[in-house]
């Protein structure tokens, strides 16, 4: 068993340039990067490349942790999300990383009707 991927846990590091699928089995695109809350050492979004060509043009799409399913078959995670529905979400170039505060955070959260973002206790 490798320590940095067992059954149940995964490196950070194998997590990114995973695929990412939808529901039809069209790769959506790949996983950047996670966003993971500081205080609460959870995950919180999987930032998804997508769209460009050769690396050009491509986007950064944070998508709800919660959303991701991973598929033994596929070797990837499934989102129940089309191509027309990321069309339409929040989304930054490479050299504009947002600040992730609660603003962006809800907005993100909204636009996949996750629960908007609750004060940590």
């Amino acid at each position: 068993m490798s320590i940095a991927s067992s059954n149940r846990v995964i490196s950070s590091d194998l997590v990114e340039g995973t695929a990412v699928y939808n529901n039809d089995g069209d790769q959506l695109g790949t996983i950047e990067g996670l966003m993971i809350d500081k205080v609460s050492g959870k995950v919180r979004y999987a930032v998804m490349e997508f769209g460009g060509f050769l690396g050009m043009g491509t986007e950064r799409y944070p998508i709800p942790w919660t959303m991701l399913r991973y598929d033994v078959d596929r070797d990837g995670y499934v989102v129940p999300l089309d191509k027309a529905r990321l069309e339409g979400a929040p989304r930054y170039a490479a050299a504009d990383v947002p600040n992730y505060d609660d603003t962006y955070r809800d907005d993100v959260d909204r636009y996949y009707t996750a629960p908007a973002r609750r004060a940590l206790l």
